[in-house]
Order: structure tokens, then sequence, then C-alpha cells
């Protein structure tokens, strides 16, 4: 087996990777309850039907959405009979969980996924999503799953083991849904506080992401606005209007609410970090991007 101080998460950790504006930016996720194992490209997943899987990708590009596989900690999803789907829409903080047998079932996720978040099923109610997915990154594994059973043990189920969400070599990585708020750099011994927290209506500024809901830079302006305001909830900071202004700098501008001003202007920039082998995966070393918030204020409100 490698030495994990020569993996990704650990060299990430060594350079001090910023965690920041590393979300993935969705309206929506499609949650798929499978045992495994996952081979790399997840969809692939046998007895997921290639015709239906087809129909989901495009479902779910059609409405800007992803598709993520999900399974009880340890393996303990069933391999057949009837298991989990949901579709959360993190732009609303509303999730609708449905059951499927065949293949042919995850059919109705299509029509959910174009649904409107405020019909009859949907409700706020959390689930947290860990990466463990192996076989796409070693890190996402070895560090994942000691977190998703430190959850599971505190939270039960509303814990999932999850395929690959990005930023493998900020495992273990977390992703809390409806808001779709991401959390990276987590081990068994921090992830139930933080994520405890979360639960409880305050975000984790130092192990923060960003949230799905919002692009790149509006994620690091709106972690720099949790920073300085918070503590605060995922949600209290709510939409954002993003100005590009060239050369890899933007003018954003975030509606908040709760204990952080009702509108705040931010000034955000990119910076390419040296080049590193960024996922255990990689051939080669590249370049990440990296965000810096180089001015903040409050705003008058619209």
């Amino acid at each position: 087996m490698a030495d994990l101080d020569d993996l990704c998460a650990a060299r990430a950790r060594e350079r001090s990777d910023p965690l920041i504006g590393t979300a993935l930016h969705v309206r929506r996720f499609l949650l798929v309850e499978h045992q495994g194992p996952w081979p790399f490209h997840a969809l692939e997943s046998e007895g997921l039907d290639p015709d239906v899987v087809a129909r989901l990708v495009a479902a779910t590009r059609e409405v800007g959405a992803r598709t993520i596989l999900i399974r009880r900690p340890g393996r303990r999803s069933e391999a057949s009979g009837r298991r989990a789907w949901a579709v959360a829409d993190v732009e609303d903080g509303r999730i609708r969980w449905g059951a499927w047998t065949d293949a042919a079932d995850l059919l109705e996720a299509c029509a959910v996924l174009r649904e409107d978040s405020g019909g009859p099923g949907w409700s706020d109610e959390a689930a947290v999503l860990v990466c463990a997915h192996g076989r796409h990154d070693t890190c996402c594994a070895v560090r994942g799953r000691p977190v998703a059973a430190a959850l599971a043990e505190r939270l039960g189920d509303v814990v999932w083991e999850c395929s690959h969400v990005g930023g493998d070599r900020f495992a273990a990585n977390v992703v809390v849904v409806p808001d779709g708020t991401f959390y990276g750099g987590l081990d068994a011994d921090t992830a139930v506080g933080v994520v405890e927290e979360h639960l409880a209506g305050r975000v984790t500024t130092a192990l923060l992401r960003g949230s799905s809901a919002l692009p790149p830079a509006a994620q690091a302006a709106a972690v720099a606005v949790h920073e300085r305001w918070g503590p605060a909830g995922p949600r209290d900071v709510r939409s954002a209007q993003v100005d590009d202004l060239g050369d890899g700098r933007w003018r954003v501008r975030l509606d908040c609410s709760g204990p952080l001003p009702s509108a705040v202007v931010a000034d955000v920039r990119a910076v390419h970090r040296d080049p590193a082998v960024l996922t255990c995966q990689a051939p080669r070393a590249t370049s990440a991007r990296a965000f810096v918030v180089d001015a903040l204020s409050p705003a008058a409100s619209a």
C-alpha cells in the first residue's frame, strides 16, 4: 500500500492549498443509492442500465445538476431490492426522496429534476455525504471512509458515503444537502464537530470550500463574509451578482441575512499557484486556481 504521506491529500496539506471557491457549482444534485463497487466513472457501475443513465445525464445537464452515487457507510446498502434516490435543490434548500428497485424506476427522478421544489414531497431535511470513491482517488477512500463511519456513529442514517465530488486533494470531503455546502480537509476527529455545528446553523469557515449554489468567485466572497461577520448559517448568504472585470477579477455582490449585513460587495481575483500533482491519478503537475478577496464592505440593500 502506498505511503499516505505521498498521496495527494497529504501533499495538499503540506502546501496549504486553499479550500475556498472549490465547491462544485450546480443548481441541483441527483443522488442514487448504489452499493458499488464504483468504477472510476461511477455511472458506469454494474446494475445501472446505460440507456437509463443516458436519460438521467440528459436531464441533469438540462437543469444544471450533477449525479452522485450514494451508499450507507461500510457498504451497508443493498446490492438489489428497494434503494433510495433523491433530488436536492441547493438554490431553494429543499430535497425530495424516492425509491427504486429496477433501473427504469429511476426515470421518475428525471421528472422530479425538472419539478418545482415548492411542491408536495419536498422538505428541508439534511443529508450528509462523504466522498469515499476510492477507484477515483485513493485519498477519498482512505480518508473519507473513517470520516463517514465517525459521522454515522454520531448522526445515524443522515450520513452516506458518496462518489466523486471534486477536490480529491481536499479529502476527506463532506457535502451537506440540500443547502449544498462543501467542507474539505476533514478527519474523524474534526468532522463530527463541523457537521454538528453546520446542522445547528453555524458554518465552520476554516474548513469551508464553498456553497454549490454560488459560482467560484462568489463562493470565495461568501467565505470571507462568514469569516468577518459570522458565525452564520449555511443559507444566510442567499444569492450573488457576479460582474466579470476581466484579467481574472470579479466584483461580487452578495445578498445576506441572519447576523450578516443585508448586502456585501467584494472584489475577488484569481491567482495561479505553483504547479503540483493535484490528484493521486494525475499524470503530471498542473497549476491550480485559487481566489483572493481584496476588498469586502457592506453595501446598500437593493
